[in-house]
């Protein structure tokens, strides 16, 4: 998929990143490899790389993506960049929280910050997002 060219809040050309992957494991690398080079000279570029890969690995394995299809987006606009991927929904089941063992959602929380980051959508599509500044 191309990338998408809109205008930002200033009227500037804005350029941002879009992909459609095949919800299987291996379309979680490919996902990362596109917005590697999207990100290319961003300062926060493989922080946002790794939580991309994260949401979307979840979407692989906790969501009605497997077998079907996810969305991976990032916008740069000034000092940050935002990154979400859209699963196709499903049953979310999350489970206690044990501090020996973190989970990939405690690695965008440790990366992104608290209230940098969420989820939001049901059981017919959900958005885990992202928010990185410098």
């Amino acid at each position: 998929m191309p990338d998408i060219v809109k205008l930002d809040v200033r009227g500037e050309a804005a350029v941002d990143y879009a992909g459609v992957f095949r919800g299987r494991p291996d379309e979680v690398s490919r996902a990362r490899g596109a917005l590697a080079r999207y990100l290319v000279a961003c300062p926060v570029a493989d922080d946002a790389v790794l939580i991309a890969s994260e949401l979307a690995a979840n979407a692989v394995v906790h969501s009605g993506s497997r077998g079907q299809f996810f969305a991976v987006r990032c916008a740069l606009r000034g000092s940050s960049c935002r990154v979400e991927v859209e699963d196709c929904g499903g049953r979310w089941r999350r489970g206690p929280r044990d501090p020996s063992r973190p989970h990939g959602l405690d690695l965008v929380d440790a990366l992104a910050g608290p209230g940098n980051w969420g989820v939001a959508g049901d059981s017919s599509g959900r958005v885990a997002w992202a928010r990185l500044t410098w």
